[in-house]
């Protein structure tokens, strides 16, 4: 049966009006699809929350005050590729630590061969931060008896103290000299790798200040 001129106008209108709303929405769906704007940033019809400045919670109550502005500490420690020498600067100090095994011989507190030039290379950054109070710290691993480490880590500290006050020569600075033996570890003392960084020498003072 052939169709009235009349129903095949009206066919062709509908399919173009439905084809002119299929591509309408996919250009509209495609515009709103911006590869720069990462996923789950698509705008919200929604009104932003309204925040009542005269809301009693966000008010301080009677005579309280804010504390006072605080510039958090920052950190920088660079470690050399072996390991043997750790160097931490804050905002307010600087510490060297040296393992033991760079500066002593094992279960000793005689310096070796390499110690001096290691410890001379401190003094000069303590030379050039013109610090005048310095703390050598001893530690060691938890191997062995706890009182045993506190004397050994205590010699060593004196061992380094001794270099450093012979290199600076300077009668205005004052040294604070402990050993703390196996407490304080800065890593996992079940590994030998850990126990080798808690067997250290560690010598800080004040940084000038900018």
């Amino acid at each position: 049966m052939t169709p009235t001129p009349r129903l095949t106008l009206a066919l062709t209108t509908a399919t173009l009006l439905l084809t002119t709303n299929l591509y309408a929405a996919a250009t509209a769906h495609a515009a709103d699809d911006d590869p720069n704007d990462p996923p789950g940033t698509d705008p919200s019809a929604a009104a932003p929350v309204k925040v009542d400045p005269a809301d009693p919670d966000l008010k301080l109550p009677d005579g309280a005050t804010l504390a006072q502005a605080k510039v958090l500490d920052i950190k920088s420690v660079v470690e050399d590729q072996s390991g043997d020498e750790r160097r931490e600067d804050t905002n307010t100090s600087v510490t060297f630590a040296l393992q033991a095994e760079v500066l002593f011989g094992k279960d000793s507190a005689k310096l070796g061969a390499e110690a001096k030039s290691r410890i001379t290379g401190i003094a000069e950054e303590i030379k050039t931060q013109n610090a005048t109070r310095i703390r050598v710290f001893g530690f060691t691993d938890n191997l062995g008896s706890s009182a045993h480490g506190d004397v050994l880590s205590k010699k060593r500290a004196n061992a380094v103290h001794d270099i450093l006050t012979e290199t600076l020569n300077d009668a205005g600075i004052t040294y604070e000299v402990r050993g703390y033996g196996e407490q304080y570890p800065i890593a996992d003392n079940s590994t030998e790798a850990g126990r080798k960084k808690n067997r250290r020498v560690e010598v800080s003072f004040p940084r000038t200040e900018d």
